[in-house]
């Protein structure tokens, strides 16, 4: 039966995203050219509609069981709705975040989805106690947002997201979380089959209806599947969505050194770097995939891993991950702390020497 429905929601997805593409152009939900964007025609936007009626009727005919599970639908369709609002109006941030807010609050206190304590690696917990709300609800728009700011490219974010619940799924099975793996695939052929549009060149966007959905989802499932375990297991979600998390936090950063307001739009994300290094469009998002990839097998082998080995692979996944993004200018051109440090130990690469 799953495979059969997994086979109807790739289907529907396809059949539905051309309808979906009609209806954005009908009702003006359309991305125009500017020059932060990287399309040079009016695309349809909206698209993540069609993921998100995929993945309605796949829950509706498979009906997996979890006390959360009608706080998360809830959830979703909040979250929906902010999105085609947003592709519609372009609604001011502060709005999308008040839609973002309300669907973290519906999972947090509708389903009590909450992260209250984490078993440290050397003995005792961390009790997050009245900040267990907080934390949990941080999380939630944070990586809502972080796939939401990687939704630059054609296919970037569906392809991106498409890994991500592949690793989520899978380490889900191996923890015997059968929800999150069931909804995980669900989530995962619905935005394959936009995937079939959505591809360099896309016909359509999936707008902040698709971004903003797959983020709460993904953040969502991370949370049920690593809630309320060991350190060492709660690191494997943010190993997992490492591209948009590392892509957010250089953002972050990006932003703090040059003075400018944290909601400051520009044009240094990851794949804008990857752009400006000559590489295509094509090139550009495959690449990215790769990179998400090898994130979800280093997640995979973490989590097989002893403590001593675990704390090792993350501080070399670290320095790994900074050393590219100032090869790359993620935090600008002129900030290369880890690269003049390398320098004074003599340890340069080609393009440094020439």
């Amino acid at each position: 039966m799953l495979f059969i429905t997994l086979i109807v929601c790739f289907t529907i997805s396809i059949l539905i995203t051309p309808m979906v593409k009609k209806l954005a152009f009908l009702i003006g939900a359309t991305d125009k050219p500017n020059r932060r964007k990287v399309h040079q025609s009016t695309m349809p936007r909206l698209g993540g509609l069609a993921i998100f009626f995929s993945f309605i009727i796949g829950m509706v005919i498979l009906q997996p069981e979890n006390p959360a599970s009608n706080a998360i639908l809830f959830g979703c369709v909040i979250i929906v709705i902010t999105g085609i609002c947003d592709d519609l109006f372009e609604l001011p941030a502060k709005y999308k975040l008040i839609g973002q807010l309300a669907a973290a609050f519906t999972v947090v206190f509708l389903g009590d989805l909450q992260v209250f304590f984490i078993n440290l690696p050397f003995g005792g917990q961390l009790e997050f106690g009245y900040l267990s709300i907080p934390f949990t609800i941080l999380w939630i728009v944070g990586i809502t947002n972080a796939i939401n700011l990687i939704d630059g490219l054609d296919g970037l974010a569906a392809g991106v997201s498409s890994i991500a619940l592949v690793a989520i799924s899978g380490m889900a099975l191996m923890q015997g979380s059968l929800y999150v793996a069931i909804v995980g695939v669900i989530v995962l052929m619905s935005t394959l089959g936009f995937l079939f549009y959505n591809f360099h060149p896309a016909s359509i966007f999936m707008g902040d209806t698709g971004a903003l959905f797959l983020g709460f989802v993904i953040s969502v499932l991370s949370l049920l599947g690593y809630k309320n375990v060991t350190f060492i297991s709660f690191i494997i979600p943010v190993i997992i969505l490492g591209v948009p998390i590392s892509d957010t936090f250089f953002a972050i950063m990006r932003r703090i050194i040059n003075n400018q307001p944290l909601s400051a739009p520009d044009k240094s994300h990851l794949h804008h770097c990857l752009l400006r290094l000559g590489y295509t469009h094509r090139q550009t998002v495959l690449l990215i995939y790769a990179m998400a990839a090898f994130f979800g097998v280093v997640a995979v082998i973490y989590s097989q891993a002893r403590i001593g080995v675990s704390i090792f692979l993350i501080c070399l996944l670290i320095l790994l991950m900074e050393f590219i993004a100032e090869k790359i200018g993620l935090m600008g051109n002129n900030f290369h702390p880890l690269l003049k440090v390398l320098r004074m130990f003599g340890i340069t690469t080609a393009k440094d020497r020439s």
